[in-house]
């Protein structure tokens, strides 16, 4: 078990890479268990009427808001299944948040979860798979909707407490 595999040695510093060039799942059998919390962000822009409907909870499809926290969540729980080499996490906190601005609603996720590796795939997942429940809810009223800005706030590591 301690012998290295022939293509542990990543290409170009990129660990997902053996040395062959395929694409591979990282070993961190070797790594310490870890608190680790990343916070991710997004926003997506609305109609400023768009934006009223929601907060009239008069959309069609229901509470908007409330739906896409929800998908969120089950999206950071299901990232190994979307994303081929993410490593199955169990997570210990996952929480989304959502602040309404003038041309849209900005969102915000973190994760926290104990082991040997993640969580920023997790928050981002969690932010792009919110991001898209309140396109998918709002579409019907608003063609001009956008995505954008999603990206990694911050990313620690802790020792377990």
């Amino acid at each position: 078990m301690d012998r290295p595999d022939k293509n542990d040695a990543p290409v170009g510093g990129l660990t997902h890479l053996a040395a062959d060039g395929n694409a591979r799942m990282v070993d961190v059998s070797r790594k310490p268990d870890e608190l680790r919390v990343a916070v991710a962000s997004g926003r997506i822009t609305l109609l400023p009427a768009t934006l009223a409907l929601i907060e009239r909870n008069a959309i069609a499809k229901g509470n908007v808001l409330a739906t896409a926290r929800l998908a969120g969540i089950q999206a950071a729980k299901r990232t190994a299944e979307l994303i081929p080499l993410c490593h199955t996490l169990l997570l210990q906190h996952v929480e989304v948040d959502f602040e309404t601005r003038a041309d849209g609603v900005a969102i915000r996720c973190e994760v926290r979860t104990i082991g040997r590796t993640g969580a920023e795939m997790e928050a981002l997942t969690a932010v792009s798979v919110a991001a898209l429940t309140i396109y998918d809810m709002c579409k019907a009223v608003d063609k001009q909707m956008r995505i954008g800005d999603v990206n990694l706030e911050s990313k620690t590591k802790l020792p377990v407490p």
